[in-house]
């Protein structure tokens, strides 16, 4: 299944061809709504993105045209608040991937809000969209020698007991350090002593956390893009780009109905990914929140030169 193919005029008004997809994922690479938000919503009203590949370094063109549903995913969405009813005026549907750690005491997001801001966010989400329609990640699970199972159960408490009423799930994964070197680094570079998880450690989280969970809260506790099978704890693997949720969040688009009763797993995705077909639109390398973790980012002074570049031409149609 791939997206349909249509003839658009760009802003030089030069006919391109552009993929115009159903669903758009905004964005795993970088924070679209915290920094890119009224961007976004320009471009959603110019009809198009210009969209770089990351490997190839080739640009192409994304339509919304037929864009029916967005999946956002941010760690401070709080400026889709005023954005949400342009999405409900044009008919399309949405939810948020909210990224809601409690690293604040490590120093590992030094750019994001207080986490008591944050949750507010969520909450106001929540009221604006709909409980489901905001899913609480809590993601990366850092391991460190000053983060433990114990930091992690509390921290995770933390928050659970703030968003009890307002999430519907819990979505997390293991941080694989060494598999990523730029974030070996950067870790090494800011002083932080990491440690790996291995297979006994995270079924120890797994079940103090399913304990929790079942005696507390009754969340839906799944992992993103992790082979480990931890269904005896009552944790499944999630869909981040879920067919499931999307159809109960639109259940009058016919459309998209039919497009999700077909929809495939998404073949460019990491191979324990669930997510079905959608096509990202964001950029590595373009978000400042400066997270020490960070996969998508070469480094954290690369991301923030880049968003600079982007801040001295906001009307451009591609974000790096």
């Amino acid at each position: 299944m791939k997206h349909q193919t249509i003839s658009i005029r760009n802003d030089n008004g030069t006919e391109v061809l552009a993929q115009a997809p159903l669903i758009i994922s905004a964005s795993r690479a970088t924070d679209i709504p915290a920094f890119y938000a009224d961007w976004f919503f320009r471009r959603l009203d110019e009809g198009y993105i210009r969209w770089r590949n990351p490997f190839s370094g080739q640009d192409s063109y994304v339509s919304f045209k037929n864009s029916r549903f967005i999946v956002f995913w941010s760690k401070n969405p709080k400026l889709l608040l005023p954005y949400l009813s342009v999405l409900k005026e044009r008919g399309i549907g949405c939810y948020i991937q909210f990224t809601l750690n409690d690293y604040e005491a490590e120093g590992l997001e030094p750019n994001i809000p207080p986490l008591e801001q944050r949750i507010e966010t969520f909450r106001s989400l929540v009221d604006g969209l709909g409980i489901g329609a905001v899913v609480w990640r809590f993601d990366p699970l850092i391991f460190t020698d000053k983060i433990n199972i114990d930091t992690l159960l509390e921290k995770i408490a933390h928050i659970a007991d703030a968003l009890d009423g307002y999430a519907e799930n819990l979505v997390f994964s293991f941080a694989d350090i060494a598999s990523y070197k730029k974030v070996s680094r950067n870790l090494h570079q800011s002083g932080i002593d990491y440690r790996e998880w291995d297979e006994e450690s995270m079924r120890e989280f797994a079940s103090r956390l399913s304990t929790w969970n079942r005696d507390n809260w009754n969340f839906r506790l799944t992992t993103c893009a992790e082979r480990i099978d931890l269904s005896e704890y009552g944790i499944e693997h999630n869909r981040c780009i879920d067919p499931e949720l999307i159809s109960r969040l639109s259940p009058e688009d016919i459309v998209l109905q039919n497009f999700l009763y077909n929809a495939k797993t998404d073949n460019g995705q990491r191979k324990a990914c669930g997510c079905i077909l959608s096509k990202d639109i964001g950029a590595y390398n373009t978000c400042p929140h400066g997270c020490l973790y960070c996969y998508a980012n070469t480094s954290p002074a690369s991301a923030g030169a880049n968003y600079k570049k982007f801040l001295a031409n906001p009307l451009t149609d591609i974000i790096i």
